[in-house]
C-alpha cells in the first residue's frame, strides 16, 4: 500500500470514528472541516451529478433514499440520485406530481381547502401556468429544459405596448408602457440636465463629465438642447394616434405630454425597475406547451413507479441506522423504509408532521411563514387585445388588486387566446382567495373591464382560478426565508439521515431555479456521505 492508499484509508477511518461517536452531524462537520464538503456559508462548487462509475470505482453501492414530495426539488433529488443508481422512492400527497409547478388544461379538476371544486374547461391548445410562468435565461431550469429535451419559446415579459393604471392616482384611462417611459425619462432628463447646465453637480463632475453627461441625457430623454433650456417636449417614442404610412405619411404622433407634475402624480415611474430587475429581465423563457412538461420529463427519467401518489406522509422516524417513514394511501397506513429521507414538504407542513428530529427542528420549519398567491385564466373566443389594441405579449401593471394583467407570449393569432387577469401575492391574493371561484371571476373581470372595456366581458369563455394559500398539502406558493437565523441555518444540515431541500432553502426563492440549486446541493452532500461509508 502506497502513501496515498494509507493516507485515504487512514481518513476514512477517522472520519468513520467520529460517526460512531458523535453522530452524522460531527462526521459532516469534520468533513467540512478538512475540505471534503462545502461548508454552510461557502460558496457551493460547480454541480457534478452522481455516477454509477463513483461505485463501480469504489466497491460501494447506493443506498436507499425516500424522498418527501414530487414538486421540482424531490423530484431533482431522485432524478440526479438515480443517476448513480440509488434506489429512490417519492412519496406524493397529491393525485399529480409537480407541486406548484401546476399547469391547467381543459379537464384538470382541483378541490381546495374550502371544499371548493373546479374543473377547467378551457379550449385544445389553451392553458394556464398557475405557478411559474416564466424562466430567466441564465437559470439553472432552462439546463434541464435542454437536458430533459423540453423545448422552449420566448415568454414576453415585458411590452412597450402593454399598460399601466394606476387608479389610486386619479388615473381614468390606462397608458401605454411606452407613453409613460417616455414621458418620465424626458422630464427627469429635463431636470438633471438643467441642474447640470446651472452647476449644481460642479462639485462632483468636471467640465469634460457634464458635456457628457449632458450630451447623454439629451439622447436618453429625446429632450432639447441647451438653446431650447433642456426642455421635455414629447417625441414619437411616446406612441402614434395614426401610425407612419405610405409615401409621404409620415403618421400621427401623440400629443404633447402632460404637465411634469402630473407625470409624477401618475406614480407610473415604479414600475420601470421591473424589467431591468436580474431575474425578470428580458430575454425571457418558457416551455412550449406549458410549464409542466419540465415535471412531466422529470417524472418520466425517474420512473413513474418510484412515483407513489395520492400518499399523506404521515410520520418520519430516524431509527440510527435507517430511516422510517408512514404515509397513507388509499384510505390505509403504510410504511416505508429508506438509508436516507429527503423532504421537499413546505416547512410550515412538515413542522406539523410529527418525527423524533427534535424540537429544534420543528421550529426551525415552523419558522417560515407562508405567502398567499394566485392567478386566474380568462379564455376569450377572440384575441381581441391583439386584433383591437396592438398587444401581443408581455403584462400590463395596476394597483388594483388584481396587480398584473398577462397576455399570452403563445398562439399568436389564433381563434382564441388566455389572459392572466391576476396574477397577485399578499394581501391581494387574499383577497380573491375568500371568495368562491365564480366570485374571482366575477371580480376579476369587473376589474379588468376598467382597464380594457366591454370585450373584456363580452368576449370571455371561461375562467378557472388558482388560489395557493386555499390548495391542499401546500397551503402557500412560497415563503420569506429567516436568513441567518439559527433554524435557517439548522435546515442547511441534516437532521441525522433526515435532508431538507426546497427553494425555501435558497436564495431564489419562488423561482424553480431556487428549487434545483438546493436539491442539487443536497444531492451532493448525501452522495459525499455514501461515498465516505
Amino acid at each position: 500500500m502506497n502513501e496515498q492508499d494509507r493516507s485515504t484509508v487512514s481518513r476514512r477511518g477517522f472520519l468513520r470514528a467520529v460517526g460512531v461517536s458523535g453522530g452524522a452531524g460531527a462526521m459532516l462537520a469534520t468533513m467540512g472541516a478538512l475540505g471534503l464538503v462545502a461548508t454552510a456559508d461557502a460558496p457551493a462548487p460547480p454541480f457534478r451529478a452522481p455516477a454509477r462509475s463513483d461505485f463501480s470505482l469504489t466497491g460501494r453501492a447506493g443506498a436507499r433514499v425516500l424522498v418527501l414530495g414530487g414538486g421540482v426539488a424531490g423530484l431533482t433529488v431522485a432524478y440526479e440520485l438515480g443517476k448513480a443508481g440509488y434506489h429512490c422512492t417519492v412519496l406524493e400527497a397529491r393525485a399529480r406530481a409537480g407541486g406548484r409547478n401546476l399547469t391547467v388544461r381543459g379537464g384538470t379538476v382541483e378541490t381546495d381547502l374550502d371544499g371548493h371544486t373546479q374543473r377547467a374547461e378551457f379550449s385544445d391548445g389553451i392553458y394556464l401556468n398557475a405557478g411559474p410562468g416564466r424562466i430567466a435565461q441564465w437559470m439553472l431550469t432552462m439546463d434541464y429544459c435542454r437536458e430533459l429535451a423540453v423545448p422552449v419559446e420566448v415568454f414576453a415579459n415585458a411590452n412597450a405596448d402593454a399598460l399601466l393604471y394606476n387608479a389610486s392616482a386619479g388615473m381614468t384611462a390606462p397608458v401605454r408602457y411606452r407613453t409613460a417611459r417616455a414621458d418620465v425619462h424626458g422630464y427627469v432628463s429635463e431636470l438633471l440636465a438643467k441642474a447640470t447646465d446651472q452647476g449644481a453637480l460642479d462639485h462632483r463632475l468636471t467640465a469634460e463629465d457634464k458635456q457628457r453627461l449632458l450630451s447623454f441625457l439629451e439622447q436618453y430623454g429625446a429632450i432639447g438642447g441647451r438653446t431650447s433650456g433642456w426642455a421635455y417636449t414629447g417625441s414619437s417614442r411616446r406612441g402614434y394616434a395614426s401610425y407612419p404610412g405610405a409615401g409621404n405619411d409620415g403618421g400621427v404622433p401623440l400629443g404633447a405630454p402632460p404637465p411634469l407634475a402630473d407625470v409624477f402624480a401618475s406614480n407610473v415611474g415604479r414600475y420601470f425597475s421591473f424589467e431591468v430587475e436580474y431575474d425578470q429581465a428580458m430575454l425571457m423563457f418558457q416551455p412550449v406547451g406549458g410549464m409542466d412538461r419540465i415535471t412531466r420529463a422529470l417524472a418520466k427519467a425517474i420512473g413513474t413507479h418510484r412515483i407513489r401518489l395520492g400518499a399523506e406522509v404521515t410520520g418520519v422516524t430516524d431509527r440510527g441506522g435507517q430511516v422510517e417513514v408512514t404515509y397513507r394511501q388509499g384510505g390505509r397506513d403504510r410504511l416505508v423504509r429508506g438509508d436516507f429521507c429527503v423532504t421537499t414538504l413546505p416547512p410550515r407542513l412538515m413542522a406539523r408532521v410529527p418525527h423524533n428530529l427534535g424540537a429544534d427542528v420543528t421550529a426551525a420549519l415552523d419558522s417560515f411563514p407562508a405567502t398567499a398567491s394566485g392567478k386566474i385564466g380568462l379564455e376569450y373566443r377572440s384575441r381581441w387585445w391583439e386584433l383591437d389594441q396592438r398587444i401581443y405579449g408581455g403584462i400590463t401593471e395596476t394597483d388594483l388588486d388584481l396587480t398584473n394583467i398577462w397576455y399570452p407570449s403563445y398562439g399568436f393569432h389564433g381563434e382564441r387566446g388566455l389572459i392572466v387577469g391576476y396574477y397577485n401575492a399578499g394581501a391581494a391574493a387574499r383577497v380573491y382567495s375568500v371568495l368562491t371561484p365564480a366570485q374571482r371571476w366575477e371580480r376579476a373581470v369587473t376589474q379588468g373591464v376598467r382597464i380594457h372595456g366591454a370585450k373584456y366581458r363580452s368576449e370571455l369563455v371561461t375562467a378557472y382560478s388558482q388560489a395557493w394559500d386555499r390548495t391542499r398539502y401546500l397551503e402557500g406558493a412560497w415563503t420569506l426565508p429567516p436568513y441567518g437565523s439559527a433554524g435557517y441555518t439548522l435546515l442547511l444540515r441534516p437532521a441525522g439521515r433526515v435532508y431538507f431541500a426546497g427553494d425555501w432553502l435558497s436564495r431564489a426563492v419562488a423561482w424553480q431555479h431556487g428549487a434545483f440549486v438546493s436539491a442539487r446541493s443536497v444531492v451532493t452532500a448525501l452522495h459525499q456521505r455514501v461515498m465516505a461509508g
